[in-house]
């Protein structure tokens, strides 16, 4: 069992080091790189990376296209935010010297995040299982905006592996708002109007309240502190934002 890693990339100097780093175990690493200014290609190229440029093309396509660049049909992916910790790395180590036939055709990781200066337990930040260990032949990702994952074909077999791939999100509530406004919320809107959801103005009303009380209660964001409510105040503003543009998208196309 051979594995190429693949990372996409953009202005991500900070972070490719410590990523690559975390898989110097992999037979291979793929950084695809959609014209950074900055110097990712640069230090990703000095850590023994593959590095190649590819225009953005949106999350989900950037991903296959590096998916499809990788020489092995195993592939790992990970983003330039997160690492592979130890009890991870051993898993996946002890997974190459396992027989192929032996093998399923994808694995689930549970991913921890790192924010302000905690781990995260709650508000459904833990363990936001996500599928990154797979064979390509098996899937692929599909055509998601945003909150892409590789899309198993059906009958495949996927199984759930110890060790957790480690998140290191947002730099502060300053960076976590300017990524709501400017990412999340507008990519939430546009997918769920390609999925068919439609909002009114009730629903943008209880969107935020909903969602808050989901974070901070249902989901135990309560046990993470200042942390938590403040993960929880961001889930109700990202959701009643993501209705009202969602609004704005069926009034235009209406019109």
């Amino acid at each position: 069992m051979k594995i190429s890693t693949v990372i996409i990339t953009f202005n991500e100097a900070e972070n490719i080091h410590a990523a690559c780093e975390s898989v110097a175990w992999a037979d291979e690493i793929v950084v695809v790189d959609s014209e950074s200014t900055d110097a990712t290609r640069e230090v990703a190229s000095d850590c023994g990376s593959h590095v190649i440029v590819n225009e953005w093309s949106g999350f989900a396509a950037q991903k296959q296209f590096a998916a499809n660049a990788a020489s092995n049909d195993w592939v790992f992916s990970l983003d330039a935010d997160e690492r592979v910790s130890p009890e991870l790395r051993r898993t996946i180590e002890q997974l190459k010297s396992k027989d192929e036939s032996s093998l399923a055709d994808g694995y689930r990781i549970a991913r921890r995040t790192f924010y302000m200066n905690r781990w995260i337990r709650g508000g459904g930040w833990y363990p936001d299982y996500q599928l990154r260990l797979f064979n390509r032949t098996q899937g692929s990702w599909g055509d998601r905006l945003i909150h892409e994952s590789f899309q198993m074909r059906s009958g495949a077999r996927v199984e759930t592996i110890s060790g957790d791939l480690l998140h290191y999100t947002v730099r502060d509530c300053a960076h976590h708002e300017q990524m709501i406004k400017q990412r999340y919320a507008p990519l939430g809107a546009q997918q769920m109007y390609r999925e068919g959801k439609r909002t009114s103005g009730i629903s943008t009303a209880v969107a935020g309240p909903s969602a808050f009380v989901r974070s901070y209660i249902l989901k135990g964001g309560f046990r993470d502190g200042a942390a938590g409510l403040t993960i929880a105040k961001f889930a109700a503003q990202h959701a009643t934002l993501k209705h009202r543009l969602l609004r704005q998208l069926q009034d235009s196309k209406e019109r």
